[in-house]
């Protein structure tokens, strides 16, 4: 299974949007939580999860949906395992680096 991939660059932001190949689409809900998976920001290019590492090291900010991509992204150290937020049991996280 691969992932979809877009970034977007945006005043000197760059901002990674990933999420796992088969979420893509998709709603989830849980509670007053609601997660859409929607085309025009997540859809670009089909990757290999393995392609997450560079992308992540030059993403400014980051907005990952899905366990092959939150999951590459805490064994890389970029997100806490204990902050990632599950919806209707699919882990969404966020990132943004803090630049001095």
């Amino acid at each position: 299974m691969k992932i979809y991939v877009k970034v977007y660059r945006v005043q000197g932001e760059v901002l990674l949007a990933a999420c796992d190949e088969e979420l893509m689409g998709k709603t989830f809900r849980e509670g007053e939580l609601k997660l859409e998976v929607k085309e025009r920001f997540y859809k670009g290019e089909l990757r290999d999860v393995e392609d997450l590492e560079k992308l992540l090291e030059e993403a400014t900010i980051a907005n990952l949906v899905g366990e092959r991509c939150v999951g590459k992204a805490i064994e890389l150290g970029y997100i806490d395992k204990d902050r990632v937020l599950y919806i209707q049991g699919v882990p969404h996280a966020q990132m943004a680096k803090m630049l001095w």
